[in-house]
């Protein structure tokens, strides 16, 4: 398949409630039957909340469920980061659920130390990259936006997607990073951020946005309002810009070895 549709969720986000989340996002999938992902921003049922015992379900809870369910009904991958309990370990996990019902996962590699994150989770280790419709994506969550090295494409990805609870202060950071990660990745990128306000009195403007491999913003909203970000990745658009300009061929090689 060429072309994907997908949908970016941005929403408020109500804390520690997974229930209440999951019952607004249900009502967005009805209305945009064509979409083939949806993207839910970062801990979509509960928050940026560092009260990880409190909120942190199993692999078999009923927020994975939830999704299986979903991704069913609607026919499409639902994505999007949620407290998952472990062997005894919380992790801020990135689940890619397809409609079949595989779930695949990625752990949110760089913990947000100057809100604790790194205190009530553990971090990843490895770079996830799942395969879905003929597009390969690369999960990514927040602050791993920051460290480009992480995420540079070893032409093994399509594109990026970020999911978040990144604050409005930083708004301008979180819009250029991303359209950054799409130019020197040569990769469509995908960031889903909420809006509103938490439990933290931290504030998010959502500034979602999808972005193409040429640092271009395809599709966002207004500051601040809640809505569905959809746009069209075209894949073979892609594959054509990169055997015009493969900038790719003149990178340096490196190899990622986690310190820990």
């Amino acid at each position: 398949m060429s072309v994907i549709r997908v949908a970016l969720i941005q929403s408020e986000l109500v804390w520690q409630d997974s229930l209440a989340n999951q019952q607004y996002f249900e009502q967005q999938f009805r209305h945009y039957p064509d979409v083939q992902l949806f993207v839910l921003p970062e801990m979509f049922n509960s928050g940026f909340s560092m009260d990880s015992t409190r909120i942190a379900e199993t692999m078999e809870g009923l927020t994975v469920q939830w999704m299986q369910q979903q991704a069913k009904l609607t026919g499409a991958a639902l994505c999007g980061s949620v407290a998952i309990a472990q062997q005894g370990q919380i992790f801020n996990r990135f689940l890619f659920v397809r409609p079949d019902g595989l779930v695949q996962f990625y752990d949110k590699r760089h913990l947000f130390r100057m809100g604790g994150e790194q205190l009530h989770y553990q971090a990843g280790s490895e770079r996830v990259i799942v395969s879905y419709l003929g597009f390969r994506f690369c999960l990514q969550v927040c602050y791993d936006l920051r460290f480009p090295v992480f995420a540079r494409n070893q032409q093994d990805y399509d594109a990026l997607i970020y999911v978040a609870n990144w604050p409005q202060p930083r708004r301008q950071v979180w819009r250029t990073l991303l359209q950054a990660r799409a130019i020197e990745n040569q990769a469509y990128v995908l960031g889903c951020n909420r809006i509103g306000s938490d439990a933290n009195a931290l504030s998010y403007s959502g500034d979602s946005l999808v972005v193409d491999y040429l640092g271009q913003i395809r599709s966002e909203l207004p500051v601040g309002q809640a809505g569905v970000v959809v746009a069209e990745l075209d894949l073979n658009a892609l594959l054509q810009f990169k055997q015009k300009f493969p900038a790719y061929l003149d990178a340096d090689p490196f190899v990622l070895t986690p310190s820990f």
